[in-house]
């Protein structure tokens, strides 16, 4: 073998050594960075609890191209499992973000849910409150009659002399008794109207039917089922005072509201 052979075997085996070193280190800086995203990512709690899988794969695919970083002539495929292990990397914080964001709309939503339970038990006590708040303008307007139970007594403001229609000044009485009603669905209520004694009888019971009948109209236009109402007309029978004075006839001419208990029934009517 002459010497301008043997020079030329030394240099080709030389360059088989760079090319293999090289080889080696061209994926340091690539694994390098993989390594600092997996230990980053795998450092974080809440990519441990929401994305374990990807981060398993992610370290699994780092280890693979660690291993092969040390052979020669495996440069290629360490680059692969490196690029493996950045994209599990990335899938892994995707999927946490992902999951965070559905944690926090859930926690958002479920704050809301209360939010609206509160508002609406807000809203109840406040209407329980008013419901009481009505019972009791209304209780304190009644009287109690051994035969009949509770009666609720509107006078004849309620309409003019000799006249069945309802005049104004009822209205607010007969909205707060709506009310009641609406809070209490389970009572019933029976009307009963009455007069003076001036007049003809037979005129002054259809009088009496007629403004029992027109309260009763404005309890149902307001809505209250008709079925709950039960209407009388009782003339000039049973006045409160005497009808020798004016005093006396303004009295007796009322409308009578007689409740029933809790439960629904009512004391019998008058004979």
């Amino acid at each position: 073998m002459n010497r301008f052979f043997l020079h030329r075997m030394l240099a080709l085996a030389a360059s088989a050594a760079l090319g293999g070193c090289a080889a080696s280190v061209a994926p340091t800086g690539v694994l390098q960075q993989a390594e600092q995203h997996y230990q980053a990512a795998h450092a974080d709690a809440d990519v441990q609890r929401l994305a374990p899988k990807d981060i398993a794969r992610a370290e699994d695919s780092l280890q693979r191209a660690r291993r092969l970083a040390g052979y020669w002539g495996s440069g290629d495929d360490a680059l692969h499992y490196a690029y493996l292990s950045e994209r599990y990397t990335e899938i892994a914080r995707q999927h946490t973000s992902l999951a965070l964001n559905q944690e926090r709309l859930a926690k958002l939503d479920l704050d809301r849910q209360r939010l609206q339970l509160a508002l609406r038990e807000s809203q109840l006590a406040s209407v329980r409150q008013q419901d009481q708040w009505v019972e009791d303008q209304i209780m304190s307007l009644t009287t109690t009659d051994a035969d009949r139970g509770v009666v609720l007594t509107l006078g004849d403001v309620l309409f003019d002399s000799g006249d069945a229609e309802l005049q104004p000044s009822a209205n607010r009485t007969l909205l707060k008794l709506v009310q009641y009603l609406q809070a209490n669905p389970a009572r019933v209520i029976r009307i009963e109207g009455y007069t003076d004694n001036t007049g003809e009888q037979a005129f002054n019971l259809d009088l009496s039917k007629d403004r029992a009948q027109a309260v009763a109209d404005m309890l149902v236009d307001l809505g209250i089922d008709e079925k709950r109402i039960d209407v009388h007309g009782y003339g000039d029978q049973y006045p409160v005072e005497a009808n020798a004075s004016e005093r006396g006839r303004a009295l007796n001419r009322r409308v009578e509201i007689v409740f029933s208990d809790r439960l629904g029934t009512l004391g019998p009517a008058r004979d």
